[in-house]
């Protein structure tokens, strides 16, 4: 059921992008730097559920907050005609990193573990087999 939604997500994202406007170079960067916000609140939030401290309140607060203090901070950068935004996009995609770092370790463990299992079951149906070949004789 995940797997249809993640086609027709992909599919129906394709479909708008084709026929979506272009952004004009003039807000391309606040664009980008809110979706880089949202997508760090993305990954904390499904790191958060992992670790099993997952609380809507704070993720919608952080999806939304981070996206317009990003979205501020490039403004005032470009007031004062300097990268601040930069910042912000190092410490976002920094946070990323380490939640995808989270992520992966999750889901690498709970792989190692199910071919830990499997190996065992393995392995103890073999000296079963062994065990009852021996004792029919």
């Amino acid at each position: 059921m995940v797997f249809v939604a993640i086609i027709l997500g992909c599919v129906v994202g394709a479909i708008i992008g084709i026929n979506a406007p272009t952004i004009s170079y003039t807000y391309s960067s606040y664009l980008a730097i809110a979706i880089i916000a949202a997508l760090d609140s993305v990954f904390g939030g499904i790191a958060s559920v992992i670790n099993k401290k997952f609380d809507i309140k704070i993720f919608i607060s952080g999806f939304f907050g981070n996206a317009v203090l990003a979205i501020l901070l490039t403004i005032l950068g470009e007031k004062l005609n300097v990268d601040i935004y930069l910042a912000a996009i190092v410490v976002f995609v920094w946070r990323m990193f380490m939640n995808l770092g989270t992520i992966r370790r999750y889901y690498v463990e709970k792989w190692t573990d199910k071919v830990k299992n499997i190996h065992d079951a393995k392995k103890n149906s073999e000296q079963k087999a062994v065990q009852d070949n021996t004792e029919d004789k």
